[in-house]
């Protein structure tokens, strides 16, 4: 019988715990201004660190999360327990300077001179900066700041982009539960081609994947952000009623087993592809749970468990769209169910500009170098029609993004588009028809399915054509027309 977690090494640089001790709780516990003493919170780690769960998640906006755990990497614990943070910027413009600033925060609050393992997120991908950020990113990593690069909440399609745009990412965290099964598909596909792992959070949906709701009515209040959050995955999965049925396919198996449902719940999510380690979220002061965790490694589920959760899944509704949507659109599966509690408000991608040459004209431009040489824009609206250009996956002066990958090249320019059409005013449901133009027959399936990602419910009045090259490294190029709703 194991009496201490199970480990697993991800790389030359980084070896954790499969059940990692999440951080989270500590902003709710905070919530009210009451701050966590650095040294007694530190104490606290401690404990978790000397039953061998010495692995902790944590974030720029988690409280004071980083600083006790400064106070506890500060002791010079043999073995040295292992720090992932998350910096969570805000949308705007993604310099070397402002990356490596938001690095350096994390650096300072913990104390230390490299990151075990730092991730991004990013809250809106028409807001085209996050890719540059992740190159700065991968830059601070080749300079020894960051042990390794991780993302969080990013969907299948935006991960493979940037892997193959060539960024270095190790880890993908995203909700991951018997509620939520997003992430047992397209985005494992996307792991396992590129070898990449996924950390999965939410595993006991805010604590209501336990044995003490088995049976139990459904709230009518409640009083914590991780239950208000959680409460609104179980309704977009069926409900309360969807929700019991599963909790009592892994009340039997936790039975079968000799374990808690909460074990059984973490179990699952463990055993699926590609999945590293859990987030086992931790209330510092309130509750310790290692020995019950612990349980998490002295059993596996067998085809018969597997069977019987399958079962209770199909009678739950799928969380809609892909992982980290539930940030990106609605309906928003955040605490608050939008992202008042996040951000301000999220800027247009672009800064529309009057047109010269036409009263009440609008256009929109990126700021590449071929606008002004070649005298276009990237959008421009007329009345209640946006025109966007031909647009292809270029960054920077002229560098192809994803120059093997015609899928991911896709994504970006479509992403792109959309945004020119967000900052006229309109939105991707606005667009009425798009114009492809490919190189390759063997990439018109990776192209639709990524134009059918964006467009499945909208369906816009299409053309795809063969040509026999475009510019450089780019393999598609698309153009599209909008018109605004009302």
């Amino acid at each position: 019988m194991p009496t201490t977690p199970d480990r697993l090494r991800l790389s030359d640089r980084l070896e954790i715990s499969r059940a990692v001790t999440g951080l989270w709780q500590v902003a709710d516990i905070e919530k009210d201004g009451a701050i966590i003493d650095p040294d007694t919170g530190a104490g606290w780690l401690a404990a978790y660190a000397d039953a061998g769960f010495d692995t902790f998640d944590m974030a720029d906006h988690y409280g004071t999360s980083e600083i006790i755990t400064g106070r506890l990497l500060a002791q010079g614990r043999v073995p040295r327990p292992v720090a992932f943070t998350k910096w969570c910027p805000a949308p705007g413009p993604m310099t070397a300077d402002v990356v490596r600033a938001g690095v350096q925060e994390r650096l300072d609050r913990l104390g230390v001179d490299r990151v075990d393992l730092l991730q991004f997120h990013w809250w809106t991908f028409e807001h085209p900066q996050w890719l540059e950020a992740l190159h700065h990113l991968a830059d601070l990593r080749a300079e020894g700041l960051i042990g390794e690069l991780g993302v969080t909440n990013f969907d299948a399609a935006h991960l493979n982009l940037a892997l193959s745009d060539g960024v270095p990412i190790l880890t993908n965290q995203v909700s991951f539960s018997l509620m939520d099964r997003r992430g047992a598909g397209a985005l494992a596909d996307v792991c396992e081609r590129h070898g990449a792992w996924l950390l999965g959070y939410g595993t006991l949906n805010g604590g209501f994947l336990s044995d003490k709701w088995l049976g139990k009515a459904e709230p009518d209040q409640i009083g914590d952000w991780s239950k208000m959050k959680y409460h609104r995955f179980l309704q977009a999965a069926g409900g309360w009623e969807a929700f019991q049925a599963v909790l009592q396919a892994a009340a039997q198996v936790a039975r079968k087993h000799g374990v808690s449902v909460s074990n059984v719940a973490t179990r699952w999510v463990l055993e699926q592809r590609r999945v590293a380690g859990v987030i086992i979220g931790a209330r510092l002061g309130e509750n310790f749970h290692a020995g019950d965790n612990l349980n998490l490694f002295r059993f596996a589920l067998d085809a018969e468990d597997r069977a019987v959760l399958d079962a209770a899944f199909a009678q739950t509704t799928p969380i809609p769209g892909d992982c980290g949507d539930e940030y990106r659109k609605p309906p928003f599966l955040t605490a608050s169910g939008d992202l008042s509690h996040h951000l301000e408000a999220i800027p247009k991608p672009f800064a529309p500009q009057p047109v010269p040459v036409r009263a009440g004209g609008t256009r929109v431009l990126t700021g590449s170098h071929w606008e002004d040489v070649a005298g276009y824009c990237r959008a421009h609206r007329i009345g209640d029609r946006i025109l966007v250009s031909g647009t292809t996956a270029v960054a920077g002066l002229s560098r192809a993004v994803a120059p093997q990958d015609a899928g991911a090249q896709t994504t970006y320019i479509l992403d792109r588009i959309v945004a020119a059409v967000m900052s006229l005013g309109g939105k991707a449901d606005d667009i009425v028809r798009t114009r492809i133009y490919v190189t390759r027959d063997e990439d018109v399936l990776a192209i639709s399915n990524a134009h059918g990602r964006v467009f499945g419910e909208v369906k816009p009045a299409n053309t795809l054509v063969k040509v026999a090259g475009l510019v450089g490294d780019h393999l598609v190029e698309i153009e599209a027309e909008a018109i605004v709703s009302p």
